[in-house]
């Protein structure tokens, strides 16, 4: 079969199929299966699929069909820019998670020294994809990947070595920041995280590809979604350097929840000692639809 029948049966395929953009993920599909790329799919659509790119394209499109994400069949995505191996052990990067990196440079250029060598933690580190990030950006930078998951672990070290910056970044086991081998990490100069913040009464709302594929303890936080912060925010003030930095992504409803955290009412601060003013200087940041997607705070100090 020629490359441009194939491409075109597959995106009549997907689409009779209800799959999402059935254009750009049949091509994506082929290229994978055909090792080219755009460029060689278009100008050489006369070319014969061999058997195997023809049976290994036809298994990825069955798969996108059954609901497996495109970037687990490829076992690629991009983020800032760089290529990440993804598995289905870790989250997917979304571009909206761009903006905890964005952020995280901004208070790293805007309150420390440019050569100054900060101790980051990445916490759910997933792909390793903020924190390898991070490393490309902040070359004097400490980075400590977190993550529960000892197969997300492997993922994101992979990435760190396959885009050269395994030297900066320190891998670790742990819940949220407390770290499995019983040691302690060092006082921090930021902590940023894209924790879990689903509400377990929204899967059913979920796409299937999310719901079905991805790791389920990195997107599920309790029935109200704020598990996670709720642990999360009380660790993050005993570890950070006064003067120190948390960095969130929060879920599309979660602004009202993080903010009850970081700024809990009289009440609660009697309720709960811990929950004493800890932060300051809290900031909201919106992503490119509107959506308040990232909060930060400084640690008063």
């Amino acid at each position: 079969m020629l490359l441009k029948t194939a491409l075109e049966q597959g995106i009549a395929l997907l689409d009779k199929g209800g799959v999402p953009s059935p254009r750009l993920t049949a091509e994506v599909l082929l290229m994978h299966a055909a090792h080219c790329d755009r460029a060689h799919l278009y100008a050489h659509g006369e070319r014969e699929l061999t058997e195997v790119e023809w049976i290994h394209y036809g298994r990825y499109l069955r798969e996108r069909l059954d609901g497996k994400p495109t970037q687990y069949i490829t076992g690629h995505q991009e983020f800032w820019g760089l290529d990440f191996l993804v598995n289905p052990s870790v989250l997917i990067p979304r571009p909206e998670t761009e903006l905890v990196v964005e952020t995280a440079l901004d208070l790293a250029r805007a309150h420390f020294a440019p050569d100054a060598e900060l101790k980051i933690a990445d916490v759910g580190t997933g792909s390793g994809c903020i924190a390898v990030a991070l490393a490309k950006e902040l070359p004097h930078a400490s980075i400590y990947a977190l993550d529960q998951s000892p197969a997300a672990l492997d993922t994101a070290r992979g990435n760190a070595v396959r885009l050269g910056v395994e030297r900066q970044i320190m891998f670790a086991q742990s819940d949220l920041l407390a770290l499995c081998s019983g040691e302690s990490l060092p006082a921090l100069h930021m902590i940023v995280s894209n924790p879990p913040y689903v509400s377990e009464l929204d899967r059913a709302t979920l796409m299937r590809e999310v719901r079905d594929y991805e790791p389920q303890t990195a997107l599920f936080a309790g029935g109200s979604g704020s598990d996670a912060y709720a642990r999360l925010i009380p660790q993050a003030a005993r570890v950070l350097v006064p003067g120190g930095y948390l960095v969130l992504e929060l879920g599309y409803d979660a602004q009202e929840k993080a903010a009850a955290l970081l700024s809990p009412t009289e009440t609660e601060k009697q309720r709960h000692r811990e929950q004493a003013k800890q932060w300051d200087n809290i900031d909201w940041r919106r992503d490119l639809a509107g959506i308040v997607r990232v909060v930060c705070a400084r640690k008063r100090g």
